[in-house]
């Protein structure tokens, strides 16, 4: 059994090194220490307080673990150095017009873990980075959202 590679770009790793670091530097301790307090206060049956600092440390370790497990699989692609850049692969900077609209969007197609729509950073696994892979400059795209049918044009691939 083979694990799963998840393509990730070098900052959006150093994204979940760096939380990962910080989870386990800072946040884990600090909450090490609200559950030491919240001890002293006696009776645990009925200790608000250290069944916040219990759940918050839950959380933290099962963040932990999801982190590990990204990193593990992520296979880092660096866009800089791919050698095409006449078609949509991961990593391109690609600008769209919407056929209906005439609205133009800017998008970066990088691994799941980095999506950020809203930021201008899709995934190359969800529908519309999907659509988009392989094609160049001029193409139309039409992809199927939870909104419905959309169509797009390629503009320009960066």
């Amino acid at each position: 059994m083979s694990i799963e590679r998840v393509p990730i770009t070098p900052e959006g790793y150093k994204k979940l090194e760096e939380e990962l670091k910080r989870l386990k530097t800072i946040d884990r301790p600090e909450v090490i220490k609200l559950i030491e307090l919240a001890r002293a206060f006696g009776d645990l049956t009925e200790n608000a307080e250290y069944d916040t600092a219990k759940d918050r440390q839950g959380f933290i370790e099962a963040r932990i673990k999801e982190l590990e497990s990204k990193l593990s699989r992520a296979e880092v692609i660096d866009p800089s150095k791919l050698s095409s850049k006449d078609r949509v692969m991961f990593g391109v900077r690609v600008t769209l017009e919407e056929i209906e609209t005439d609205d133009p969007v800017t998008y970066q197609l990088v691994g799941p873990d980095e999506s950020e729509p809203e930021n201008g950073f899709i995934s190359v696994t969800s529908p519309l980075g999907r659509a988009l892979l392989g094609k160049r400059e001029g193409d139309e795209v039409r992809v199927q959202t939870p909104g419905g049918l959309r169509e797009f044009v390629v503009l320009k691939i960066e």
